[in-house]
């Protein structure tokens, strides 16, 4: 049985050309991308243990390896940070698992107060399975009529990936869908992403499922929204971590003049009877 790790070295393995590394074209090879005596010798281990760590009988690399490894990949920071996060999940899941849940939904006095303090701005806080837990008035008015807060428990992956309204919202749906199933790996903890994984992929199918076994790690460029009251939007986002409670709190600004007049001409219509933070 494989690991997130041994598919993720797999998969990096397999999409990088020899030729990027500086390495010499050998002609006709049976799988596209490095062959695996390529990348050991690039990281210093042996073929075999290579071969082991890819279909998940060793799952747990020294930290060593681990940067041999991204070395010999050739990997960006943010897919170095992922592979390391993916070793110590790996490992961790074979020293002991408990059963999968659902993420608790709490959040702090404090972090409500700052948000608070954000108002009338577009904010929400939320964590990385995609559960909204708060947000400001702002950010209802936002998404006003597009189905994401309708329900009680709303949650932005099962939106992108369940409703038909968010491929109409988000102009960069591809993009949108890329990040919310590569957020999973980053969830508040490996029985919260396995238990909400478990519970999406039979309803959002091989569009989520593809997505969450690539392990591509999205650029997180500028949003653009097509909001149903018919203006385009483009907006940057700034992320705070809440780091004692796996949760993250994102400012949602204008990218240009165009798209914050657009909003307050949103916020005009909207005043008088918004709700206050869920």
């Amino acid at each position: 049985m494989g690991t997130p790790l041994g598919d993720f070295i797999r998969t990096r393995r397999d999409t990088t050309q020899p030729e990027s590394l500086g390495l010499p074209d050998h002609g006709r090879r049976r799988s596209p991308g490095l062959r695996r005596s390529d990348l050991a010798a690039r990281a210093g281990i042996s073929i075999e243990y290579l071969t082991r760590l890819e279909q998940g009988r060793d799952r747990n690399p020294s930290p060593a390896v681990v940067n041999a490894l991204a070395d010999g990949l050739g990997l960006a920071a943010s897919e170095r940070e992922h592979l390391r996060y993916l070793a110590k999940i790996t490992g961790g899941a074979c020293q002991s698992h408990t059963r999968p849940a659902p993420a608790p939904r709490t959040v702090r006095p404090s972090v409500l107060d700052t948000l608070r303090l954000l108002e009338p701005g577009i904010a929400v806080v939320t964590n990385r399975l995609g559960d909204l837990l708060a947000h400001t008035s702002g950010f209802e008015t936002l998404t006003g009529g597009t189905g994401l807060l309708d329900t009680g428990s709303p949650n932005l992956t099962r939106y992108v990936f369940t409703d038909p309204r968010a491929r109409d919202f988000f102009a960069d749906w591809d993009a949108v869908a890329d990040e919310v199933a590569f957020d999973l790996w980053l969830g508040p903890s490996v029985e919260n992403t396995e238990w909400f994984a478990t519970e999406l992929a039979p309803l959002a199918g091989p569009e989520f499922t593809r997505r969450l076994n690539h392990h591509r790690v999205p650029p997180r460029g500028t949003l653009h929204l097509n909001h149903p009251a018919g203006p385009q939007l483009r907006l940057r986002r700034e992320t705070l971590e809440v780091s004692s409670d796996a949760q993250q709190l994102t400012v949602f600004l204008p990218a240009d003049e165009d798209t914050a007049r657009a909003l307050a001409r949103l916020a005009d219509r909207s005043r008088g009877h918004l709700r206050a933070i869920s």
